[in-house]
């Protein structure tokens, strides 16, 4: 089982796809899931007993009542990122909880026809190759000028931050972060996902920012860690 993936070589042909409204993974950010629904259980099982790597796609439409589409022929997005089980937790009621961490954005491009209540995918990476490289694009991110507008959006919303956390992360590491967290819709996290590289998500998360404040007076009492 790899670990290192220096090219998309490296990474698996096929892999299990979780579609999910309104989530988005990115390289070498993580994201914690709460795992509950049984189709979802036996694709983490198998993961287990795999590769553990396993693809986030928002679907195209409504993502239902737990945001993964109960059809099997529902209609993905074009872009998704593949992510690699680093940890998990079983819980008491049969739940589990996990950790992805990005690896690399791919296009779910051919679905494979297998008896799993899942589905799979042949993965097509070579498009964001430049995903493996980390730090790529950090200097060229306007970081003072991104953080200044968190400040202004969180204040809008009544918001705090751990902001001697937020100085110590790395430029990529906090990019993706933001959009991965961020409050913004479906249609806006993809647009975060498919950015070409670290400055233009960057500054997608800016121009996000900043229309959400001109339309909003904000919420209040959250915290960002």
């Amino acid at each position: 089982m790899r670990t290192d993936y220096r090219s998309v070589n490296d990474l698996p042909a096929e892999i299990p796809v979780f579609p999910l409204a309104g989530a988005i993974l990115l390289p070498r950010a993580e994201m914690p899931l709460n795992i509950f629904e049984p189709r979802y259980l036996a694709m983490i099982d198998a993961a287990l007993r795999g590769d553990r790597v396993i693809g986030i796609v928002q679907p195209l439409g409504d993502g239902g009542a737990t945001g993964s589409p109960e059809s099997p022929e529902a209609e993905l997005n074009r872009v998704g990122c593949a992510g690699r089980l680093t940890a998990y937790q079983e819980q008491d009621d049969g739940r589990l909880l996990i950790v992805l961490k990005g690896l690399a954005r791919f296009v779910p491009a051919v679905e494979r026809q297998l008896e799993t209540p899942y589905r799979v995918f042949r993965a097509e990476y070579l498009e964001f190759a430049g995903d493996l490289v980390a730090g790529a694009g950090e200097a060229d991110v306007d970081r003072d000028g991104l953080i200044s507008v968190l400040k202004k959006f969180l204040d809008a919303r009544q918001a705090t931050a751990d902001w001697k956390q937020i100085s110590a992360t790395g430029t990529e590491q906090l990019v993706n972060w933001l959009s991965i967290v961020s409050p913004f819709g479906p249609k806006e996290k993809q647009a975060l996902l498919e950015a070409p590289n670290l400055k233009a998500r960057a500054e997608t998360l800016v121009t996000l920012a900043e229309m959400e404040m001109a339309s909003s007076g904000g919420g209040g009492g959250n915290r960002v860690q």
